[in-house]
């Protein structure tokens, strides 16, 4: 179970990653969509430090049992976000968040079941 947690970490941790540097180096694609599903832009950074905190939880969580789910489960909230502010601003193109999520789920079950 632990190597199936730590390539879903990996994997996952991965995609933070990128999604963070996209959104603290204000990638137009990134912005355009979180200002179209009216995100402020004075959240931007909180929401970019948040994703890189998930990424690092993960690969930390790797050694640290209950900080890879407490990684986890924040992950998981934060794409849950996601997929509602998408859906309240009526675009329904919420599969990538929702992997996500469920990518953050499957490593919350890897992480306990490892442990």
């Amino acid at each position: 179970m632990f190597i199936a947690y730590a390539v879903v970490a990996i994997l996952l941790a991965l995609a933070l990653s990128a999604s963070a540097f996209f959104t603290f180096t204000r990638n137009p694609q990134i912005i355009d969509n979180m200002t179209r599903f009216g995100v402020p832009e004075s959240w931007f950074p909180w929401l970019a430090a948040a994703k890189a905190a998930g990424a690092i939880g993960l690969l930390v969580g790797l050694a640290v049992p209950a900080l890879g789910a407490a990684a986890a489960i924040g992950v998981i909230l934060y794409f849950l976000g996601a997929v509602i502010t998408h859906l309240r601003a009526k675009d329904y193109a919420v599969a990538p968040a929702a992997v996500l999520a469920l990518l953050a789920v499957a490593a919350l079950v890897l992480r306990i079941a490892s442990a």
